[in-house]
């Protein structure tokens, strides 16, 4: 019996979910499987990826054979190098330790490398959040500023239409104060 590790797609549309299946290749997609290793969710930034690796670790010891993707999430956890480092002790090539060693040097700078994106992935959205409110602050400024020159134009056309109507009424006034007069 071939025996594969692969995904199986759940969710809904255009937002699936992964289970990682250890499953019968005669099988199908998303049908019966013989043991769950974990899940995978591409939705997320960075993807999210729970394994069980010793379980994966074991069914690759025994013949088990990954699909492409399977393949590429076994290898960014780490499966497939654990399993190439154990392959390298049983043949005397290097020490247990040795392999430990190169394990948890090369588990160390993943952890660091994921980290480092999940930091300048928050930061992006800090700064995109910081030019946003200047932006908005800059519109909200040159409305302002429109809003004043329009209150300012608007006072200056009141003045001129005081003063204008003020000009009328002198000479009117000045008329009716020269009429009682002459009479």
């Amino acid at each position: 019996m071939a025996v594969k590790i692969r995904l199986q797609r759940h969710g809904k549309k255009n937002f699936a979910f992964f289970h990682i299946v250890v499953a019968d290749a005669r099988a199908k997609r998303d049908g019966r499987f013989i043991e769950q290793l974990g899940s995978y969710n591409p939705n997320t930034n960075p993807a999210s990826i729970v394994l069980n690796g010793e379980r994966a670790l074991a069914w690759l010891k025994v013949g088990a054979q990954p699909t492409l993707t399977a393949r590429r999430i076994l290898s960014y956890e780490g499966v497939l190098l654990r399993h190439h480092l154990d392959g390298g002790v049983a043949k005397g090539a290097l020490t247990q330790e040795a392999a430990d060693a190169k394990w948890n040097a090369w588990k160390a700078e993943r952890d660091a490398k994921i980290e480092a994106k999940k930091t300048g992935i928050k930061n992006a959205a800090i700064e995109a959040r910081k030019a946003a409110k200047a932006e908005e602050a800059k519109v909200n400024e040159a409305r302002a500023e429109a809003i004043a020159r329009k209150a300012a134009e608007l006072a200056a056309a009141q003045a001129a239409a005081e003063a204008e109507q003020t000009a009328e009424e002198a000479p009117a006034a000045e008329e009716a104060a020269e009429a009682p007069a002459e009479a």
